[in-house]
């Protein structure tokens, strides 16, 4: 794996092991010797995880155990808590619980900020008695998604098309390449877990989560899931990969009315049609290709012959399926927050324990812990597995079976040799040119052209005409200046160009409206006036596709219809006006109505009768 961007010396990398150094020095709490040689990295992997795992303490075995988000400060300072989302000061994770696995829930404004919080976050464990390094991980962050449990906003990171826009390009070597790109990004400011990449199937229309998969189709996405984790991971996990958590397994698309698993109405995934196997297909090609780390999905499987409990609390699925069939052994984490009640945005967020909402938390983690499961995350509760321990209600060799695959890899991931990053290598990777040309030659290739109706001077209706009047919505009038004249009504342009996004209702909470679901109709105050804009003037609807959208009612009203999977106004721009081409191809079908969503089995790719528009559609310009 070779990094395309100037590589720091290694000697102005601080924190690196002393191979040659004392191989014993004083224990700070018992006053003994504690055998260093962990530290060596001369030694095989095995040796160091035995040799650690040996001098840690209940205490410190459990904290292992616990993977939660973790707040950060703009200015790169460590946070003293984020009552938001109720998390403590991160002295309290580290030295008051003894964790070392956080999720990182914003970021510093800066490439330099975020490397500078990440250096002092590691010198607060490695003032720990064993010197445990941090491992960090995040949700998805280099698209348009602000959703803080599924996708952050790039900040600093180059910019690319959400992962259902990968799939319109369907190139395994541009997948592999932005996982290379994001591989570069994230560890240049520590950052060595990707929680991702999707692969589920969306083969629910009105799933809420489908804008992160790479569609329905899954020879699609198990190609492109492959290549994805290649370009995180490379051939093999070592010191310069990101570990990828691969979800949702076994497979989160077959969701009741579409509904999703965060949520209690969303609690069942469904087989209808008997394809619960299909939906195992992409992780096949997961395990074929590495992938690190399993993350089982909040939903529960009803009227199959695995037990009627979410996934993760599903020894049926984790140990039996998982862990012996596919023969699995690296780090399964729960996804976040099956054990505890919680507050989001003042509002009440309660566990995703479906199926056992009758346990105690204390029952639901040791449920947890006999499915096979090694980390439990959103959670930040060690004391608690402690005194399950010390009640004898779990074995503390049991607890050794799952820290010693999240030691192991600490030590692969080569934090324990270099656990801190090059502040201004940080600054030079993070966002650099050539990243950002190619998230946005990558934002452009995605657009998928889906009508392009002739106008009646013969000629195909994009790309437009040079120095055309523009009315639009939806896009800076600056910016669309650019591209033509902007004008102030449809009746004084040449083309109007709208730009909109798929529908959703809105539901209670705040939280939850994050997660668009519901009708994928648009409502009729929308569409009329979508044709009243299209009866006076060439319309082009430029449409942001973070779920099928139904386009039957103004289709033969708009002169042109392009998609979008997270995309700039300027690539949008450059596309319709013949600068760039669009590359796309529809990753999912497009339903015609309601009525055919509504009978689509859930479970089933491609099983909307009669789309408007079928997977792999994208028309190209005729030059």
């Amino acid at each position: 794996m070779t990094d395309t961007t100037a590589q720091a010396d290694p000697t102005t990398t601080t924190g690196a092991a002393d191979v040659a150094g004392p191989t014993t020095t004083i224990d700070p709490t018992t006053g003994g010797d504690l055998d260093t040689r962990y530290r060596d990295a001369s030694l095989s992997v095995d040796e160091r995880v035995e040799i650690l795992l040996s001098q840690m303490t209940l205490e410190e075995k459990a904290g292992l155990f616990f993977q939660t988000m973790i707040a950060t400060n703009e200015d790169g300072t460590l946070s003293d808590g984020d009552p938001v989302f109720g998390l403590p000061a991160t002295d309290e994770y580290v030295n008051g619980r003894l964790m070392s696995h956080f999720n990182i829930l914003a970021a510093a404004k800066t490439a330099e900020a975020m490397a500078e919080w990440h250096n002092r976050l590691q010198e607060l464990a490695a003032a720990t008695r064993l010197g445990i390094p941090v491992t960090i991980s995040t949700d998805p962050r280099h698209s348009y998604s602000d959703n803080p449990l599924a996708g952050l906003m790039a900040g600093a990171f180059s910019v690319w098309p959400e992962t259902l826009g990968l799939a319109a390009i369907g190139d395994e070597a541009v997948v592999e390449r932005f996982g290379d790109i994001a591989r570069q990004e994230y560890t240049a400011v520590g950052i060595r877990v990707a929680l991702h990449p999707q692969i589920d199937l969306a083969t629910e229309p009105r799933w809420s989560r489908q804008l992160q998969t790479f569609g329905e189709d899954p020879e699609l996405t198990s190609r492109l899931g492959a290549a994805y984790i290649r370009g995180f991971q490379g051939a093999e996990l070592g010191p310069d990969s990101v570990a990828t958590m691969t979800k949702h397994f076994p497979g989160g698309g077959p969701q009741l009315d579409g509904e999703d698993p965060h949520f209690a109405h969303g609690r069942e995934q469904v087989y209808p049609g008997g394809a619960f196997e299909t939906h195992l297909q992409p992780f096949e090609a997961a395990f074929d290709a590495g992938t690190s780390q399993i993350m089982p999905y909040y939903g529960m499987p009803v009227g199959t012959e695995y037990e009627e409990v979410g996934f993760g609390f599903n020894k049926s699925v984790i140990t039996g399926l998982l862990r012996e069939r596919y023969a699995f052994d690296g780090i399964v984490c729960t996804d976040w927050g099956l054990l505890s009640d919680s507050e989001i945005l003042g509002q009440p967020f309660p566990a995703r324990a479906w199926g056992v909402e009758h346990l105690s938390t204390r029952e639901r983690m040791v449920k947890v812990l006999e499915a096979g499961v090694d980390q439990f995350g959103g959670e930040a509760i060690p004391e608690l597995l402690i005194d399950l321990v010390r009640s004898g209600e779990v074995a503390e060799e049991r607890l050794d079976v799952s820290a010693r695959r999240l030691l192991r890899e600490k030590f692969v991931l080569g934090l324990f040799d270099r656990p801190f990053v090059d502040v201004e290598r940080a600054k030079q990777v993070v966002g650099s040119p050539e990243f950002v040309a190619a998230g946005e030659a990558a934002q452009r290739a995605s657009i998928t052209l889906l009508k392009n109706s002739v106008t009646d001077a013969g000629a195909p209706t994009l790309p437009l005409a040079p120095g055309p009047r523009l009315y639009v919505e939806g896009i800076d009038a600056e910016l669309a200046a650019e591209y033509g004249t902007v004008v102030a009504t449809p009746k004084e342009a040449d083309v109007a160009i709208l730009r909109v996004q798929a529908p959703w209702e809105e539901r209670p909470t705040v939280f939850e409206n994050f997660f668009h679901a519901g009708s994928l109709d648009f409502a009729e105050a929308f569409v009329a006036h979508v044709r009243d804009v299209a009866a006076s003037v060439p319309t082009v609807l430029d449409v942001f596709l973070d779920r099928p959208a139904i386009l039957t009612p103004f289709v033969d009203d708009v002169a042109a219809i392009v998609a979008n999977w997270g995309a700039n106004p300027r690539a949008v721009l450059d596309v319709l006006t013949g600068a760039a081409e669009p590359k796309g191809r529809l990753p999912f079908d497009l339903p015609s109505s309601m009525a055919a969503v509504e009978a689509n089995r859930p479970d089933v790719p491609f099983d909307t009768a009669d789309p408007l528009f079928r997977f792999g559609h994208g028309l190209r310009y005729e030059r």
